[in-house]
């Protein structure tokens, strides 16, 4: 069964999507063959679009535009405040400047392939000479940490002629994959894309009811089977509902899992073979997400899920929470996969396209080497 869930003008207790709870069945629902073709959808009375940012707990204003919301949002890191005041405690340009250096990246998640090799570059240009003092060598590492990252920094661009552009979404149990979605799906829609959303998450209680929830303030359908339907189920009607419907994007949720979990990743390439029934280039994007709190623990869930599904872009959540940060570095070294957005905040807009100086400058400022 095919349900569809449009936008409503919601009462004064709307709850947040993280809050909402498994929805009562709408017998006024719709039923269709496979193969009937779907109704226009009605007019939607107004009011417009609810801001869903109305409900968000955190972080009353999205971040600054440019490089000042980054820093706003990222100056509380681990990796920022493991170099904060280390380049004032050594103004000498010695080893023991570089094995700090070394200590801070390990410390913040950069990994020791990453961080070994930064800091063996720096030491062979500091005993070229090439280093007048203490701030000329961190402007040199934030520029070795910015040159890591540009080759990953590429937006997603969303192709035309593949309509829909079809967005699978995957990651472990509790990194924002839902919530991504949602944020996503108001940056479409501002852009002026047409949208469907599939609740492929028919394994975590209310999971469903949570895209509905984000599918209704974006003004956005969503196709749903309820809980412990088969995902790629509902993904394959989501897709024959997109083509019938002409749809610009089918962003596609999927449940949660432990790389660990054999049986269940097995599932998403399940998911992904059913899509290519209907479009033999679906997925178009294997979007993954990655909480930027698990530190290096995210390199073993980006290759196993890697292994089951090519991955071809990733998305850094929490951010701007106890997140270290490093471990983008040690992503980007590792892999190569572009990162197509990062987490700051709770708020829509705080859902950012990665930007590799801005990144490295909230992390890293260069005010440190004057501190």
């Amino acid at each position: 069964m095919v349900s569809w869930f449009r936008r409503k003008k919601p009462d004064a207790q709307t709850p947040s999507p993280e809050a909402a709870q498994p929805p009562v069945p709408n017998a006024a629902a719709a039923e269709l063959p496979p193969d009937a073709a779907l109704p226009a959808p009605s007019p939607l009375p107004e009011p417009g679009i609810v801001d869903v940012a109305v409900a968000e707990p955190a972080h009353a204003e999205p971040a600054a535009a440019g490089k000042p919301g980054w820093r706003e949002r990222l100056r509380g890191s681990a990796f920022a405040r493991s170099f904060s005041g280390l380049f004032s405690r050594n103004p000498k340009l010695d080893d023991e400047l570089l094995d700090e250096i070394e200590t801070a990246l390990l410390t913040a998640d950069v990994g020791v392939t990453a961080s070994t090799a930064l800091v063996e570059s720096l030491r062979k240009r500091m005993k070229a000479r090439e280093f007048a003092d203490a701030s000329a060598l961190l402007q040199a590492l934030r520029a070795d940490l910015v040159a890591l990252l540009v080759p990953v920094a590429k937006p997603l661009q969303i192709d035309a002629s593949k309509k829909p552009f079809v967005l699978l979404t995957i990651g472990v149990n509790g990194v924002g994959k839902t919530t991504t979605i949602g944020k996503l799906a108001r940056r479409y829609k501002d852009e002026g894309r047409s949208l469907m959303l599939a609740a492929g998450d028919t394994f975590r209680a209310a999971a469903v009811a949570q895209l509905q929830l984000w599918g209704e303030r974006n003004g956005v359908a969503v196709v749903a089977q309820g809980q412990n339907a088969d995902a790629a189920s509902v993904a394959f009607d989501a897709l024959q509902a997109a083509k019938s419907r002409g749809v610009d994007v089918l962003i596609a949720d999927t449940a949660g899992r432990l790389h660990t979990q054999g049986g269940l990743m097995d599932e998403l390439a399940k998911v992904a073979r059913v899509l290519r029934k209907l479009d033999a280039e679906a997925p178009h994007e294997v979007l993954m997400v990655i909480d930027g709190t698990t530190g290096q623990n995210a390199i073993n869930q980006v290759r196993k899920f890697n292994e089951k599904i090519p991955v071809t872009g990733l998305v850094v959540t929490k951010l701007d929470g106890t997140a270290k940060g490093g471990v983008v570095f040690a992503l980007a070294r590792e892999f190569g996969i572009p990162i197509r957005y990062a987490g700051i905040g709770e708020r829509p807009e705080d859902l950012r396209v990665f930007d590799a100086e801005a990144f490295v400058d909230a992390l890293l400022p260069a005010e440190l080497g004057r501190a």
